[in-house]
């Protein structure tokens, strides 16, 4: 199947399991603290090893003949942290639905931008690199000998899994909020709706640009290294005292469940 496509197909399948996950507002109004902590630790965790396993290593792989190695995967790396650390400054948004709007929003522009909207332009940004992640692994099936389509398959299941809790993690605390269920919804999933944009256009860019793919693949593991640090790992520590070690072990569950996937089956 055309590469392409096939990435086209994984992003509605990321996307699908996101609305997937805003769907539960239609059963709960609110997200017991804990249960919270431990899917967004389990989050991070499958981003993690995503990170490494799927992206990383393979990077390295591909600049293994050249004078320096390492260069495209520090370069890379450094690069995708840097996007998003740009991105983060300049777009307004709101990281959480309590937050007050970041990225120079006015005090006037305050009472007339919705927070939902700010909360899932979030959102939407941080699922960028997810796209362009599994797009790329796409994209280079056929151009790179090691890249099989069963890998980016796998990589495809983790992000969708790590996609669940996140959908439910923006429509649930918006209906708390006050909206209402089919409006908490529809911004839940919407937040999901840019993965099928971002893997097509990897998928372009990984099968017409050969000498770039290392980079290419280290830009989508720094940046998504960089939403794991930035905001889901200090998310699912609010009031860890109260809660125990439940992020800390969701983490560590979905860092080994992304790293089976990767290793057994891909």
């Amino acid at each position: 199947m055309n590469p392409i496509l096939m990435a086209f197909l994984g992003g509605l399948v990321t996307w699908g399991v996101t609305a997937a996950g805003a769907a539960m507002v239609f059963f709960f109004k609110e997200i017991k603290p804990k249960v919270l902590n431990l899917m967004l630790g389990f989050a991070s965790g499958i981003m993690l090893a995503a990170s490494f396993w799927s992206l990383l290593l393979p990077a390295l792989e591909l600049s293994e003949d050249s004078p320096l190695p390492w260069l495209p995967v520090v370069v890379g790396f450094g690069f995708g942290g840097l996007f998003l650390f740009g991105a983060d400054k300049l777009i307004p948004h709101v990281h959480h639905v309590e937050d007050e709007p970041r990225g120079g929003i006015s005090k006037v522009s305050r009472n007339s931008i919705r927070r939902s909207v700010l909360l899932v332009t979030a959102i939407t940004l941080h699922n960028i690199p997810e796209g362009l992640s599994f797009g790329i692994a796409f994209g280079s099936v056929g151009t790179v000998e090691k890249a099989t389509t069963a890998g980016a398959i796998i990589l495809v299941v983790g992000i969708a899994l790590q996609n669940f809790p996140e959908g439910a993690a923006v429509s649930i605390p918006l209906r708390r909020d006050g909206h209402s269920r089919l409006k908490s919804f529809m911004y839940g999933q919407a937040s999901g709706i840019v993965e099928p944009i971002a893997a097509v256009f990897g998928a372009m860019l990984a099968s017409s640009v050969r000498s770039i793919l290392p980079y290419a693949l280290s830009f989508a593991a720094g940046a998504m290294v960089f939403v794991v640090v930035e905001e889901l790992i200090p998310e699912s520590q609010n009031d860890s005292h109260l809660y125990g070690h439940a992020a800390t072990i969701g983490t560590m569950l979905g860092f080994m469940v992304m790293t089976t996937l990767d290793i057994a089956l891909g």
